[in-house]
């Protein structure tokens, strides 16, 4: 066995994990010798349904409808994934290996040798989800700024870091400072994965297997099969395999900041009069208004979707149910339509500010992302204009007593 595999034999059976880096060329040369030389009973590669038919189907990105993204709040969802890929194939281009070639290699090979595969990985848009709903403020803006950094880094890798990267020595750095920095964001994709991956290896046919995962899987599913066969760990995964529901509370705060802005404006009318009352709805249309609209602008959106960001924030800020997002999204859409040529160069362009730009549906995204933070913070930045204004008038009307 080489430093890349390891050889269990748990309860009659037999695995070979081959632990893979997803742009090396050597990985996918070792997946294709490994299966043809043991021709097992079944291969097991780390990928979910819809990355396996992105690998097959490379135009797939052609189909894709971004108002329906936008409307299944998968905004967010659609651009990390960008971002991830475009990363990933940037480091592929040093190798000259498409990403997830050795994954690729393992379901051709097996196909051609007539050995059934399975799919292991969790969908990745539930692992998205779940790092995104179980992650704190800090968390969130952790992730926010991973991904920045890993889509607009110039830095290079080189070919030998690449295959330095399924060396156990280096993975188990890399996995100690992702714990240590972001440990909830380690316990969802790499943890929980790793259970998910070693459950579907272990329900999969045969005595003989081949499972080809990402190296840095490569301890933690051994660790979870083995746990498995010792009857220490069920391969019942439904309770990661779904996104968490929101807390009462956040469903409560959801309805209750709307409510409370409502109630504080009315109460500036009653309280303060038609003079106070204007001034307090005045704050909160302008504070959302010029965030939500500045956010729009620095996505270089189309003027019209601009004002429409302005204009529409201080009425979504009020509403749970749709967001200015959303609004400035579509606007946006059907003002710039994207092109073959946006569709098509959508993953290179994903890796550079100056391609966000200029990919018009990318820039879609932006749109949606940019307008949706400066709704955010002229929501709270209004909320507080309001509380310090209603402040000032119940302090005057109790030195009236």
């Amino acid at each position: 066995m080489s430093q890349t595999q390891k050889l269990l034999e748990l309860n009659g059976r037999k695995i070979t994990l081959i632990g893979t880096a997803h742009v090396s060329s050597e990985s996918v040369q070792e997946v294709k010798d490994t299966i043809l030389a043991q021709k097992p009973d079944c291969v097991a590669v780390e990928l979910d349904e819809k990355r396996c038919d992105s690998l097959k189907n490379p135009e797939k990105y052609r189909e894709l409808d971004i108002i329906k993204v936008l409307r299944k709040k998968e905004g967010f969802l659609l651009l990390a994934n960008l971002v991830m890929a475009a990363f990933q194939k940037r480091t592929g281009q040093k190798s000259g290996v498409v990403p997830g070639a050795e994954m690729l290699a393992a379901l051709n090979t097996a196909e051609e040798s007539g050995i059934p595969t399975v799919l292991a990985d969790r969908p990745v848009q539930i692992t998205l989800r779940r790092a995104w709903a179980k992650s704190s403020a800090s968390g969130k803006s952790q992730m926010l700024a991973a991904l920045v950094a890993s889509s607009f880094s110039s830095e290079e890798i080189s070919s030998e870091e690449i295959e330095n990267l399924k060396k156990s020595s280096e993975m188990d750095s890399l996995m100690q400072e992702l714990a240590q920095s972001m440990p909830t964001i380690k316990q969802v994709l790499i943890d929980e994965r790793d259970h998910f991956i070693a459950s579907r290896i272990w329900e999969a046919c045969g005595n003989n297997m081949i499972a080809v995962l990402g190296a840095g899987h490569l301890a933690g599913v051994e660790s979870s099969l083995k746990k498995i066969a010792a009857g220490q760990l069920s391969t019942n995964t439904e309770e990661i395999n779904r996104v968490p529901e929101k807390k009462l509370s956040s469903k409560i705060i959801t309805w209750l900041i709307p409510a409370l802005i409502i109630a504080l404006i009315a109460f500036s009318f009653i309280r303060g009069g038609k003079e106070i009352g204007t001034k307090i709805v005045l704050s909160w249309i302008l504070y959302n208004s010029i965030f939500a609209g500045l956010g729009a602008a620095v996505a270089a959106a189309h003027p019209l979707t601009i004002l429409v960001s302005a204009l529409g924030a201080p009425i979504t800020s009020l509403c749970p149910f749709i967001g200015v997002g959303f609004v400035a999204g579509a606007v946006q859409t059907f003002l710039c339509k994207p092109q073959i040529k946006d569709l098509e160069s959508l993953t290179d362009d994903a890796g550079s500010i100056k391609g966000f730009y200029k990919n018009k549906l990318l820039k879609i995204l932006l749109v949606f992302f940019l307008s949706s933070i400066g709704s955010s913070i002229g929501t709270f930045a209004g909320g507080a204009d309001i509380f310090v204004k209603l402040t000032s008038i119940i302090s005057s009307m109790f030195k009236k007593f």
